[in-house]
């Protein structure tokens, strides 16, 4: 229980949600024992390189998504985008296209793969090949998401932030490809070697494929969700 009645609230949320109130800053933080900001626990060898560099610039052509100005998803955020929707066969053929220009552009920067380049150039490389087909590069400016690509290195399980760091003989790096077009979002990703690596990485990355594959396996009408998850 708070010591004082409350009297702070955060000045602003970006997501438009009302703040809580707190007595006391001291009082706030000693309620949360994790603070990623304070003497971070890195569970590997990985670290962040900065600066960032800016953020990249969108020409005004192409359509944007509705967080691409505040970050904010409204229409994500909305009551009935809970519910699933069911595609029509025009809206389904929309949907196939988009998701095969997002594979060129992960393939593409797949091949740029190599020991020495940063992952804040291969977020350069997909933010371009985006552009070139139309597309918004969905990550950018995502709940504030600062780059075009999430290029996650080794024990970064997911949504790294491309910097400044280079990639290294035995590393592995999952590229999550995301693109806006026409209305509808593409998602994709798939982990990539960074020269020789161990075996145990490899091994890894087979296993996983093996789950994929399993799980696209039952992808069928009446399907449940959570038998995906059981398989995998």
């Amino acid at each position: 229980m708070a010591p004082h009645p409350a009297n702070l609230i955060a000045k602003l949320c970006r997501l438009g949600i009302a703040g809580s109130f707190f007595c006391a800053q001291e009082c706030f933080k000693s309620a949360f024992l994790f603070n990623p900001f304070d003497n971070y626990a890195f569970t590997g060898t990985v670290r962040p390189v900065y600066p960032l560099s800016p953020r990249r610039i969108i020409p005004p052509e192409i359509p944007r998504p509705d967080y691409a100005e505040d970050g904010v998803p409204h229409s994500e955020m909305r009551r009935e985008a809970l519910a699933i929707k069911i595609l029509t066969p025009e809206e389904q053929e929309s949907m196939r296209a988009v998701c095969k220009l997002a594979r060129e552009i992960l393939d593409i920067a797949a091949a740029a793969i190599r020991p020495g380049i940063t992952t804040d150039e291969i977020d350069a490389l997909v933010h371009e090949e985006t552009i070139k087909r139309g597309g918004y590069p969905s990550p950018l400016n995502y709940r504030e998401f600062p780059k075009s690509v999430c290029t996650s290195v080794n024990e970064v399980v997911c949504h790294g932030i491309p910097d400044q760091r280079k990639l290294e003989e035995g590393d592995i790096i999952n590229l999550d490809v995301s693109l806006y077009r026409e209305g509808f979002h593409a998602d994709l990703n798939e982990t990539y070697p960074v020269g020789k690596i161990s075996e145990e990485s490899q091994k890894l990355i087979r296993t996983t494929r093996k789950c994929l594959d399993a799980a696209i396996a039952m992808c069928k009408p009446g399907t449940l969700f959570r038998d995906l998850g059981k398989v995998m």
